[in-house]
């Protein structure tokens, strides 16, 4: 899960070796949060035009992570 959402960030923005990601412990609920660091001249190409970009993010995250039968949350920092 790690490496799709380093390789979706990467394929964004104009800086990839900036790209990293923090992994919070699972949840009571089963829910891990993933924190997508980008650098700040990337954090709009990340979010894109009123966050579609990231709600694209998060949706393919979640679908990847159904296959899985986990719960994921994306928070991009």
């Amino acid at each position: 899960m790690e490496e799709l959402l380093i390789t979706v960030a990467r394929g964004l923005v104009e800086d990839p070796d900036s790209v990293r990601v923090d992994i919070d412990p699972p949840a009571e609920d089963g829910t891990v949060v993933y924190h997508l660091h980008v650098a700040e001249n990337d954090m709009g190409r990340v979010i894109g035009k009123q966050g579609r970009i990231a709600k694209a993010i998060r949706v393919v995250m979640r679908a990847a992570a159904t296959r899985n039968n986990a719960k994921v949350s994306v928070e991009i920092d």
